[in-house]
């Protein structure tokens, strides 16, 4: 809740207070000025006066905190943003690779760098061992991860 809210709240409370205080007061009073005869040595006008300005004083209190809490200035919330940098678009280097292991890196990266083995098979038109020992040197040469998915492969670009 905010401070104001709060504020506004608790002084709400300090008057609420303080309507039944007056209330209880004056019909306090009325019970006074009807039983006690003798203003002069009746008891009960000092302990309604101890009483009202007991409440008052109480009342005053909470108002005090009240309008302290309200306009006082609320705990700053410190927000820690992460910002993600671009990262810059890492350029492979194909210069040691053969023809066919240049145009598997390609097709990956033409795909989003990620493609099922078996797709990738069927765009370089090359059998299943081929394929296998393709992606086994670019595993080796750390340009590609195959995970396992189901019974399929899927190869991914190493970033």
């Amino acid at each position: 809740m905010e401070n104001k809210k709060a504020g506004w709240l608790i002084v709400g409370i300090a008057v609420a207070m303080g309507v039944i205080v007056w209330i209880f007061n004056s019909l306090t009073q009325k019970v006074i000025n009807e039983n006690c005869i003798m203003e002069t040595n009746c008891i009960m006008h000092e302990t309604s006066s101890i009483q009202l300005w007991l409440g008052l004083s109480i009342i005053a209190i909470i108002l005090a905190i009240g309008f302290y809490i309200m306009f006082s200035k609320p705990d700053e919330k410190v927000v820690v943003k992460k910002v993600k940098e671009k990262q810059k678009k890492k350029m492979l280097d194909l210069s040691g690779l053969e023809r066919e292991e240049k145009e598997a890196i390609k097709l990956i990266e033409s795909e989003g760098k990620a493609m099922f083995q078996k797709e990738l098979m069927e765009k370089l038109g090359v059998g299943k061992v081929k394929m296998t020992r393709l992606l086994d040197k670019l595993e080796a040469k750390q340009f590609i991860i195959r995970k396992r998915r189901g019974m399929n492969n899927i190869v991914v670009l190493k970033d």
